[in-house]
């Protein structure tokens, strides 16, 4: 088994040699610009290689481009053989990348998320609260705390019962 490191070296080539063939050197007309390789993951034995590419187009291009792709497919495993000078030259499979449509996914599940927040926002917007701020005061707290609100508002700066003066307790030195 080879190590992590050559893998994701081998990788990195096989993307780099399979775009580049299929910008310059295969004539194949279901190919070309619209597709683009995204991603490529080879096996810890380094034989099977698994190339995932997106497609830029409807759901007719995408079949077109599968099957440009598995006609090519030879070709393809003779360049990345030349180019990798590897002893077994991993065998090449071509999948779809998921990546594209779970994207739209997220988007159209962030829009939803959007405007159910703007709805909440709306419908809140003048509401008040059902209660109090503390509802489990008995009702005499709530008629003491209201008197001594009452009477803490009256005396002049705010120097009520139990309040000290900043000056109190000063020694000069």
């Amino acid at each position: 088994m080879a190590d992590k490191a050559r893998a994701k070296r081998l990788a990195d080539l096989i993307r780099e040699v399979i775009a580049q063939k299929l910008q310059r050197g295969i004539k194949d007309p279901r190919l070309g610009t619209r597709v683009t390789i995204t991603d490529t993951r080879v096996t810890g034995d380094l034989r099977e290689a698994t190339v995932f590419y997106t497609v830029y187009g409807d759901e007719s291009d995408r079949e077109e481009v599968a099957a440009g792709l598995n006609s090519a497919k030879g070709m393809l495993r003779s360049a990345v053989g030349a180019a990798a000078g590897v002893k077994h030259t991993p065998s090449l499979e071509f999948v779809p990348d998921a990546l594209p449509e779970t994207a739209r996914n997220l988007e159209h599940l962030f829009d939803q998320a959007r405007e159910r927040d703007e709805e909440v926002r709306r419908t809140s917007a003048g509401a008040q609260y059902a209660g109090e701020a503390d509802p489990y005061r008995e009702e005499g707290e709530r008629a003491e705390d209201d008197a001594n609100a009452a009477d803490e508002a009256g005396t002049e700066d705010g120097a009520g019962p139990g309040s000290t003066d900043s000056t109190e307790g000063r020694t000069d030195r």
